[in-house]
Parts: C-alpha cells; sequence; structure tokens
C-alpha cells in the first residue's frame, strides 16, 4: 500500500497523482466517494458497486462481520 501526502487548495481542493488517475481509469476526470471515518478519510472510486459494495466485499472476504469483529476485538479490546 503505497502513502502519499497531498497538498489541499485554500479552496478544499486537490489534484490526484497521474499514476493513481490512470490505474483507477479517472484520467478523463470522473467521481469518487469519500467516508469520513472521524480520523481518516477513505477515497474510492464512484461507479464500481459504490463504497458500501466495496465495504461488504472486504467484509466477506475477512469471514463476515462476525469474525472480523472477532479479531478486532482480539487485536483491540477497547473495540470489543
Amino acid at each position: 500500500m503505497a502513502v502519499v501526502e497531498f497538498k489541499v487548495s485554500d479552496r478544499g481542493q486537490m489534484s490526484l497523482p497521474a499514476e493513481a488517475r490512470r490505474r483507477w481509469n479517472l484520467s478523463q476526470g470522473g467521481s469518487v466517494e469519500v467516508a469520513d471515518l472521524g480520523s481518516a478519510l477513505l477515497i474510492v472510486p464512484a461507479g464500481r458497486g459504490g463504497l458500501r459494495a466495496l465495504l461488504r466485499a472486504a467484509i466477506d472476504e475477512a469471514g463476515g462481520y462476525a469474525a472480523l469483529a472477532e479479531a478486532v476485538a482480539g487485536e483491540e479490546p477497547d473495540l470489543a
């Protein structure tokens, strides 16, 4: 996972690097979905089933919500 720092303009705008635009097929422009997670923002390309579908697929891949919650609780007891 690459982590890149972006500068946000005084108008609240930022630009997505060309490499990311090409990889996510946004080189001609396009939409993204933003989820405010409290201490972080999650930005994903729109139109691929949406953020909800992306999260559902990740939860299913982790073995379902109960298994994921149990794993998180084991790592972070305060979240149980």
